[in-house]
């Protein structure tokens, strides 16, 4: 089973799918880190950002990104390691400097292309809970299940602000900017799948969003075992 997670930056799409992950003993995909990954490699190559056309593109397609956990391991299903042709990078690829190229990779044409790819062949096999900003409408319309968590804007600000330790008026400003970048772009623009179960997370807590997935995801169970039974 897939369940595709997306929605803007501050939803809490990395904190709820990391813990529902770990909950349904499923594998954890975080998209926002292999974008983190090309943008890493780029820099630790000396490459400028943009780089020539194309360039990026068969950059990311050259490279290995793996997020270890088989897919039944609760323990380590949720644990957001990420491998970069073999090397642990979690923590390396979550420096400012990395963020900020990350978002240029975004608006590649031919990085994201090289990224899909990857996350197809990812979540072909085995259960995963996978979140991003074009999960369910790009990389997985076929998904089980689709949520998109959204929340207010200030919200998500004073989240993102708690998190990085900044100033929640410049992390706002900052978050509209990327807002109009993310749902204006012409390649995968951010927008809730027709079909995704649409969550606004303000307000509450990490368990109780969870738990609502969760239960989605129970529902879903039921409804396969009855039609099983029926066949």
């Amino acid at each position: 089973m897939l369940v595709a997670i997306d929605g803007p930056a501050g939803a809490g799409k990395s904190t709820v799918a990391r813990a529902l992950a770990n909950q349904l003993g499923f594998t954890y995909l975080d998209s926002g880190a292999m974008y983190r990954c090309v943008a890493f490699a780029a820099l630790r190559r000396g490459g400028e950002l943009p780089a020539s056309p194309g360039a990026l593109g068969a950059l990311a397609g050259a490279l290995t990104i793996e997020f270890p956990g088989a897919p039944k391991d609760a323990a380590s299903g949720g644990s957001g390691m990420v491998l970069l042709d073999g090397r642990d990078v979690s923590d390396a690829i979550r420096t400012p400097e990395v963020s900020k190229a990350a978002s240029v990779m975004a608006t590649d044409p031919g990085v994201r292309a090289a990224l899909v790819a990857k996350q197809r062949e990812l979540i072909a096999e085995g259960d995963w809970v996978a979140e991003g900003r074009d999960i369910g409408t790009v990389v997985a319309p076929n998904a089980e299940l689709k949520v998109f968590l959204t929340a207010d804007a200030r919200e998500r600000a004073r989240r993102r602000a708690a998190e990085l330790g900044a100033n929640l008026d410049t992390v706002l400003a900052e978050q509209a900017m990327r807002d109009q970048r993310d749902t204006s772009r012409e390649h995968s623009p951010l927008q809730a799948a027709a079909d995704a179960v649409v969550l606004d997370t303000s307000g509450l807590s990490v368990e109780a969003v969870v738990g609502e997935i969760a239960g989605l995801v129970e529902d879903l169970d039921r409804d396969v075992t009855s039609l099983d039974d029926i066949d």
